[in-house]
């Protein structure tokens, strides 16, 4: 009788990220979840720029005691309603605009947060800024092909945004609450959510 060797299955790509972006032979839980929602947003949701802010080497962030995650989603997810407002005004739509660098917040599902808890992850962060970074895929229009009228109202949308964040009119600071189900059972499903600093007037449809 011949006996097959049986090869160890491969390592899959979201455990090759977890062990090769620790500094320790063993990943800490927190560590381990924010890998996995890099992974998502990298790989699912197609973000670009990202970066992991672990607390104890981001200096802009001493106050925390979780590591975050920023980037660029390859479309702007909020818009605040006079903002919205603003832009059919001057004939702007959503799409028109660059998308902003947003921050992730990694957690898990059945975590406990309390309003408390979410005013310290806010108080850390840096204040908004009036300037944009666009993703891989924006501005692909040629010079020879863009609209100069489309540009001309753009420049009119960005001094508008400055006096506006001057004055926090459109909202202050925001981030994603990323959720994980790592439950018993559960298939590691991400699910987001947008969570503003504040109260923020309801969108009228």
């Amino acid at each position: 009788m011949t006996s097959s060797k049986v090869e160890a299955p491969k390592t899959s790509a979201l455990t090759t990220l977890i062990s090769t972006t620790s500094k320790t032979e063993s990943p800490t839980p927190l560590h381990a979840l924010t890998a996995q929602v890099y992974h998502n947003l990298q790989h699912q949701h197609i973000w670009t720029s990202l970066k992991i802010h672990d607390p104890s080497e981001d200096a802009s962030l001493p106050s925390l005691s979780m590591p975050l995650i920023s980037g660029i989603p390859p479309q702007r997810m909020y818009t605040h309603p006079d903002e919205q407002l603003y832009l059919l005004q001057i004939g702007l739509r959503e799409e028109d605009l660059p998308s902003e660098r947003l921050w992730v917040l990694p957690s898990t599902q059945g975590q406990t947060w309390t309003l408390g808890k979410l005013a310290t992850v806010f108080d850390a962060l840096p204040l908004r800024t009036t300037g944009t970074e666009s993703s891989t895929n924006a501005g692909e229009e040629s010079k020879e092909t863009f609209d100069k009228g489309k540009e001309e109202k753009l420049a009119k949308y960005f001094e508008k945004k400055r006096e506006a964040d001057k004055e926090n009119k459109w909202g202050g600071k925001r981030l994603l609450l990323a959720v994980v189900d790592r439950l018993v059972g559960g298939d590691g499903t991400v699910v987001y959510y947008v969570v503003q600093d504040g109260h923020v007037k309801p969108r009228q449809n």
